[in-house]
């Protein structure tokens, strides 16, 4: 009976976040900046320069967001320059489809760190467009949306 106590106390007061959710989030304008700390008076730690840049909300403290990229970059941005995802970056080169299977008509060859514009996913597909294309590409090893 003492174990159960002790595990209930230290689960109470000491509790194991297991259901914390990733948020992915895109950039809402051309330029953005990522500051040092969560304030306009917090130096510019460096400059995103990709509208619909998809990143990785860490953190959050009261309008500002603590980001983290696909490359590791991490660094706080205000909510306003922030939008729900709308894209990913496929981390490997991938094949556009036209249908989501792998039996389907090849469309174009996508470059690893090029940003889709995501319109939606089923199953293990995502549809995007790019400037030129639009179809289904597999969602594994994609940065930007949760796994299925």
């Amino acid at each position: 009976m003492k174990k159960l106590f002790f595990i209930f106390i230290i689960c109470f007061f000491f509790p194991i976040n297991t259901f914390s959710e990733e948020i992915f989030l895109s950039l809402k304008k051309n330029t953005v900046n990522v500051r040092y700390g969560p304030s306009f008076e917090s130096p510019i730690k460096y400059v995103y320069k990709k509208i619909d840049l998809p990143i990785k909300q860490i953190d959050k403290k009261e309008n500002w967001r603590r980001i983290i990229d696909f490359k590791n970059n991490s660094g706080w941005i205000h909510l306003s320059q922030l939008k729900k995802v709308n894209s990913l970056i496929p981390l490997e080169d991938k094949i556009l489809f036209k249908k989501p299977s792998n039996f389907s008509k090849p469309i174009a060859k996508i470059k690893k760190g090029r940003v889709l514009l995501l319109i939606k996913c089923e199953n293990n597909w995502c549809k995007i467009k790019t400037d030129q294309f639009k179809g289904w590409i597999k969602s594994e090893n994609i940065w930007g949306k949760l796994k299925s």
